[in-house]
């Protein structure tokens, strides 16, 4: 005789047959056929090698073996039926942390969030940001947004939102504006490019684009991350390189200008989180953010030159 538990669903077949009795019902409650059910009380029997059912009549009636099992069985269902609600419930309570930059936080998220929460409500969503280690690997992240390029790690589920869309922008402040507004790309060649460290690569990506010699770009101040870069566009400093959705809110309030348009890059704007933790609250968020990137997207915007 084996020590070993019984398989689960024969386990299954004969609480809710003992709990109902009747074999009809639990295989109707359980959404199988009549014939999966005795197959499995047959199996059950034959695992613990004692009889459970007698038959009676046209119905059944439990042996002794069988009340016993029955109550321990009823006894434990309920306690896992029990806990995975409480499981479940937690889940659902728990809120969604979400890691991405802090300047893409600040100047694509927190514009939309009273959108997103209006939307979502049930999503809790809680923001932590970082610049470059948060990885939704560790406690504390549910899920993290990005951009990157493919090709994506194995242990993560990632969902592509945008194409990475990158391009020069100044302010009206600067006093190369009026010079430069209606000039060609090659007018930036002459010019001290503000710049970051935490993307050194924009600017070459975008000469490369517009068919410059990305070696014969000048580098003027530069900027630990993108947050500080744009800042100091907006204020006047000079010329930055930016990703087109978090420049949009100054696009669209005339705070920056991007005469030169826009030029997509390798990169994705995504959203990961470890296949291990797969969250259904992800797919929704994630669905929301490609729709508002693709209105972000379809707003009026200058042409490529």
């Amino acid at each position: 005789m084996s020590h070993d538990l019984p398989p689960l669903n024969a386990l299954r077949a004969f609480e809710a047959t003992a709990r109902l009795n009747s074999v009809s019902q639990a295989a109707e409650q359980l959404h199988v056929t009549h014939g999966a059910v005795s197959r499995q009380l047959k199996l059950l029997e034959e695992h613990l090698g004692v009889s459970l059912f007698i038959k009676e009549g046209r119905g059944l009636k439990l042996t002794d073996a069988g009340m016993r099992l029955r109550d321990a069985s009823a006894e434990a269902f309920e306690r896992l039926r029990s806990v995975c609600a409480e499981l479940t419930q937690s889940t659902a309570d728990a809120p969604f942390v979400l890691g991405c930059s802090g300047s893409l936080l600040a100047r694509w998220f927190i514009p939309r969030l009273g959108r997103l929460n209006a939307d979502l409500p049930d999503l809790r969503l809680h923001l932590s940001a970082g610049e470059g280690d948060l990885d939704p690997r560790r406690p504390g992240l549910d899920a993290l947004l990005v951009f990157a390029e493919p090709p994506w790690p194995a242990d993560m589920q990632v969902f592509e939102l945008a194409s990475e869309r990158i391009g020069p922008v100044m302010s009206p402040r600067f006093t190369g504006y009026e010079r430069l507004k209606t000039a060609p790309p090659t007018a930036l060649l002459n010019e001290s490019l503000l710049h970051t460290t935490s993307r050194p690569q924009a600017w070459p990506n975008w000469a490369q684009q517009s068919c410059l010699d990305a070696k014969t770009l000048k580098y003027g101040q530069g900027f630990e991350h993108l947050y500080y870069l744009l800042e100091a566009a907006v204020a006047g400093l000079g010329v930055a390189i930016a990703p087109e959705p978090l420049v949009a809110e100054d696009l669209k309030a005339g705070r920056l200008v991007a005469p030169w348009g826009f030029r997509e890059t390798q990169a994705h704007l995504a959203l990961w989180l470890p296949k291990r933790a797969a969250d259904g609250r992800a797919r929704q968020l994630a669905q929301w953010l490609k729709n508002e990137l693709r209105q972000t997207d379809q707003s009026p915007r200058l042409h490529n030159r």
